[in-house]
């Protein structure tokens, strides 16, 4: 057994002798209200469940304000509310530690959303509205499964998450549109699916793991690909040191800008209000004269400069 399966098993343990500390509002006894009790594993797939069950579901997040999606360990308490839990939304690989602690201790349902994460081992698909919005419809299943009498409501959820979702990308589309081929520079490569949604070229300082310090001769590829695509800003992200991204900025002579990947909970901010300041920074900061740069065709716009 792992260690972080270990682990998991004595936080179950712990919980099962102390049960008072196991409540988190989402619990799967359908609670004195009689709403379905929901985990999510991320502040997006939070955003998911809460549209689509609207009234009839009590939604809570693994992500604790200010943590990190993928770092987050789950607590005695939370490994317990998971084996309490009507449904679980959640994407494997994202979260080990909820990974581990569903071998010991598993909701009634569990949506898993790994399969829309399909570009080059990015998880961040909800970067693309459209491939959030297809999340919900998963959602908007399971609920209906576990509650028919509200299927239509659910369904309807799904709805309006859609819609929701359908107005951030036409927003985006037509702000972005004179920015088709632009060149984005980020700190790391969590906005492959928003470059491939919409015809940017993302280059990142580093890979898909922000932990990973870049090589020198990566970071000497952007510094070329900065130069010859007369790249204004280099992006670094609101959940972390922006550390080598400013020092290469100031090498450069080119400025900074954040982007939010919207994987960690963020108090008083929604998913679509994130998104949206996101917009704002891509529009501020790229260069949008409508023609293609870094000698990129769209068909590679999305992708890695780097791989």
């Amino acid at each position: 057994m792992s260690p972080a399966r270990r682990w998991a098993a004595a936080a179950l343990a712990l919980t099962a002798l102390t049960p008072a500390a196991c409540s988190t509002g989402a619990a799967g006894d359908d609670g004195d209200d009689g709403r379905l009790g929901v985990l999510a594993s991320s502040p997006a797939l939070q955003h998911v469940a809460e549209v689509v069950g609207g009234e009839h579901v009590d939604v809570s997040g693994l992500v604790p304000p200010g943590g990190d999606s993928h770092d987050v360990e789950l607590t005695a308490a939370q490994v317990g509310a998971l084996g309490e839990a009507d449904l679980l939304v959640h994407q494997s690989g994202l979260q080990p530690s909820t990974d581990d602690a569903l071998e010991v201790s598993a909701p009634g349902r569990v949506v898993d959303t790994a399969g829309l994460a399909d570009l080059d081992a990015d998880p961040h698909f909800w970067l693309d509205p459209l491939r959030l919005a297809e999340a919900g419809e998963l959602v908007a299943d399971a609920l209906a499964e576990l509650d028919p009498a509200a299927a239509a409501d659910y369904a309807a959820g799904a709805e309006a998450l859609a819609e929701q979702a359908g107005a951030l990308d036409a927003e985006y589309a037509q702000a972005l549109a004179p920015c088709r081929g632009a060149t984005l520079v980020t700190s790391h490569e969590a906005f492959g699916y928003l470059a491939e949604r919409y015809g940017l070229r993302q280059v990142g300082i580093a890979g898909i793991d922000p932990h990973v310090e870049p090589s020198p001769a990566r970071v000497r590829r952007v510094v070329d690909v900065v130069r010859d695509a007369g790249v204004r800003t280099v992006f670094f992200e609101s959940s972390t040191s922006p550390g080598v991204t400013e020092t290469l900025a100031r090498e450069l002579g080119v400025g900074t800008g954040v982007l939010n990947p919207v994987e960690r909970a963020e108090e008083g901010e929604d998913y679509p209000a994130v998104m949206r300041r996101n917009l704002e920074a891509l529009t501020s900061g790229l260069v949008c004269d409508g023609a293609a740069q870094g000698g990129g065709e769209d068909g590679d716009a999305g992708r890695s400069a780097n791989s």
